[in-house]
């Protein structure tokens, strides 16, 4: 329990900028407003846009909680806050089947543009994977910056995982077929694929993608799937026009968001969600394996308001 408690305290002083971002502006909404009227919801709606929640989850979390204080006629803008709290959770919840892979013989690829932390995700991911018992087989299959396969190494001998490619140049969709053929050889429970992210060059992008799971779809049909992108926290309105794009390229099926510690627009979470209709299913809040952490919309909103559990 140590690690997971630890960790809400670090998701707690490492969201203090959206915080102050937020919640802040919430408070004195609710402090200053003596009824709950147009002019408050308008009030609380612009906060929340500013915060980065974006348009789409905003709107439907006023609208939540309109229904909400209709409901239990509530008059008090105050008495709206833990409302307005369930009403943000409730945008965010991930669903019974968003771990699946983890209990399934399954390929995860991992994509994401250059620095958001991609590679040292795949790595933790490893890492945690290894911690709960599991085979893992990486494969080092972003062939395009040569820093990722030394780094990926690294990890791979931290984390006891077998390793494929990692040369730079090498063609992706091969060390894809190599690292395959290795996970069914060793009969590992998770292939993790670090796979490149050039989004300037989306058509190539795509094309590589296509490839690689034509590969999986192949060789490995009785796998489980699972496509994660990562994102980084710290740019907010630009992390989710990438998964926007992303999801143009492959089928998406869950976000890890990294770098939230210190960033005031940690609300993105809430927005990349609700806009794509993607969960976000990890977190990173540091550098340390265990600041990547399953992303928990009960304890995230928990955090962001800093409400003890």
């Amino acid at each position: 329990m140590g690690e997971k408690k630890g960790f809400f305290k670090r998701l707690v002083s490492g969201l203090a900028k959206t915080r102050d971002n937020i919640v802040s502006g919430i408070d004195s909404i609710f402090n200053g407003f003596s009824s709950i009227d147009e002019d408050f919801y308008e009030e609380l709606e612009e906060i929340l846009i500013m915060g980065d929640l974006g348009i789409h989850a905003t709107m439907k979390i006023i609208e939540d909680l309109k229904a909400k204080v209709k409901e239990n006629h509530i008059k008090e803008p105050a008495e709206c806050k833990q409302l307005l709290i369930d009403s943000i959770k409730e945008q965010m919840s991930i669903g019974d089947t968003a771990y699946e892979f983890e209990n399934r013989t399954s390929v995860v690829l991992v994509i994401g543009v250059n620095g958001v932390g991609k590679t040292t995700t795949v790595g933790k991911l490893a890492g945690k994977l290894r911690e709960e018992g599991k085979k893992v087989v990486l494969a080092a299959a972003d062939t395009f910056r040569a820093a990722a396969g030394e780094q990926l190494t690294e990890w791979a001998r931290r984390a006891d995982a077998y390793m494929i490619g990692g040369q730079e140049g090498a063609d992706p969709a091969a060390i894809v077929y190599d690292a395959v053929q290795a996970a069914k050889a060793r009969k590992a429970d998770v292939l993790l694929c670090d796979t490149a992210g050039r989004l300037h060059n989306k058509k190539n992008l795509m094309e590589e993608l296509k490839k690689i799971n034509r590969i999986i779809d192949r060789e490995f049909p009785e796998a489980y799937r699972e496509t994660l992108v990562v994102l980084d926290g710290t740019t907010g309105q630009n992390a989710l026009a990438q998964a926007r794009e992303f999801k143009e390229a492959a089928d998406i099926t869950g976000i890890v968001l990294t770098k939230l510690d210190g960033t005031a627009k940690g609300g993105i979470a809430v927005a990349i969600q609700s806009e794509l209709g993607i969960p976000v299913k990890y977190i990173g809040v540091g550098e340390h394996i265990e600041d990547l952490q399953k992303f928990d919309p009960d304890e995230f909103v928990n955090a962001l308001f800093a409400t003890e559990e």
